[in-house]
């Protein structure tokens, strides 16, 4: 077994440790295998980056000379796991930890790893891989995004032969192209870590710092308002981010982002659940609750139905996709988009804005893009 050691610079990434947790208790993990089987596989390799001081890095990778050194690397990562709080990985949930337990297991190796929380970069990022332009959301891809090089030019699967071929020769380059993989993997996890700034916008990690209406007129010479949200986030995004969906906006850039949202004047209708207990008057298009529409002569009223049971109010209205704040208006029964009417007493609550805000920008990450 051998045991390798390298000095590394915190600044390798732009994303602040202290956003995962305490630096000292973090330890950065990747496991290299034979094989996909954790019953007929086994580790190679474990590279770690912990940071025992809180600020200076430590690359640390236990190599297998042999299979017969499995067993060994697995103590010493496992001793090391003892010691911290926090495992970071990428797509240590799905492969690297039910690795590691079988392997553990096959040896009788008690492990700490069901005790630490685990942070999973890949999880993190993957449902946001489509609104990013990631066809895929290996690491690989992820450093490609990022405008990442590495040496490293092989991957996983490629080197289970080269790791083959070493066991039986014990080959010096053979064993500089393994530990290669390793090590660009694991600098590589600490570069990525920017990627995580985009899941913290969909986190809800952000200020709204302004808020104001507009009013605008397009190239047709139409007249629109929409209202228009400045938002402040702890960390900068590595890369211009842009969506539009429903006719809202958003762009990030830096620490900042902004909403534009369709702000609506003009007459909408509320609804009446109990529309049982209502009858509609035609001549005034209005609904009237029955309890006081004895003074209505029955030829100037009828039953009133789901669809026109309803009265009308003018006034500035927002949309929404879900029911965030109520009443909630529409244009027309079968209308799918609901509104809210933005009141004088909603302007001057900041905490109104940021809620509304993070209704929009989940929409914009998981809803329609109509």
């Amino acid at each position: 077994m051998k045991i390798i050691h390298e000095d590394i610079k915190t600044k390798q990434s732009d994303y602040p440790l202290k956003a995962l947790g305490e630096a000292c208790d973090l330890l950065f993990m990747d496991i290299e295998t034979t094989g996909f089987s954790a019953r007929h596989n086994s580790i190679y390799a474990i590279g770690t980056i912990d940071f025992p001081d809180g600020e200076n890095g430590r690359l640390t990778q236990y190599f297998a000379e042999s299979p017969r050194d499995e067993a060994q690397i697995l103590d010493e990562f496992f001793l090391v796991c003892r010691e911290k709080k926090t495992l970071v990985h990428f797509n240590g949930n799905t492969f690297d930890l039910p690795f590691l337990k079988q392997r553990a297991a096959h040896f009788s190796l008690s492990h700490p790893l069901d005790e630490m929380k685990g942070i999973d970069i890949f999880r993190r990022t993957a449902p946001y891989k489509k609104i990013l332009g990631l066809e895929h959301c290996k690491q690989k891809d992820i450093e490609a995004f990022l405008g990442i090089g590495r040496e490293d030019e092989y991957n996983g699967g490629q080197l289970i032969k080269i790791y083959e071929d070493y066991c039986k020769t014990g080959d010096a380059e053979a064993e500089k192209l393994l530990l290669l993989h390793n090590h660009d993997d694991m600098i590589g996890m600490l570069k990525i870590l920017p990627i995580l700034s985009y899941s913290d916008v969909f986190a809800h990690l952000f200020k709204v710092s302004r808020v104001q209406a507009n009013h605008y007129e397009d190239p047709d010479h139409s007249e629109h308002d929409e209202l228009l949200m400045k938002l402040r986030f702890p960390v900068a995004f590595p890369k211009p981010l842009s969506l539009r969906g429903n006719g809202c906006i958003f762009s990030g850039e830096g620490h900042e982002g902004f909403l534009k949202i369709p702000l609506y004047k003009e007459e909408m209708k509320f609804f009446y659940a109990d529309y049982k207990n209502y009858y509609y008057l035609p001549e005034e298009d209005t609904a009237i609750h029955k309890a006081i529409a004895f003074c209505v002569d029955k030829e100037h009223r009828r039953q009133a139905k789901a669809s026109d049971c309803y009265t009308r109010k003018e006034g500035a209205y927002l949309p929404e996709w879900d029911i965030i704040f109520e009443p909630i208006f529409k244009r027309d029964y079968q209308d799918p988009v609901c509104y809210f009417e933005l009141t004088d007493d909603m302007k001057t609550n900041p905490e109104i804005f940021r809620k509304y805000a993070v209704h929009i920008l989940d929409m914009l990450s998981f809803g329609s893009n109509a």
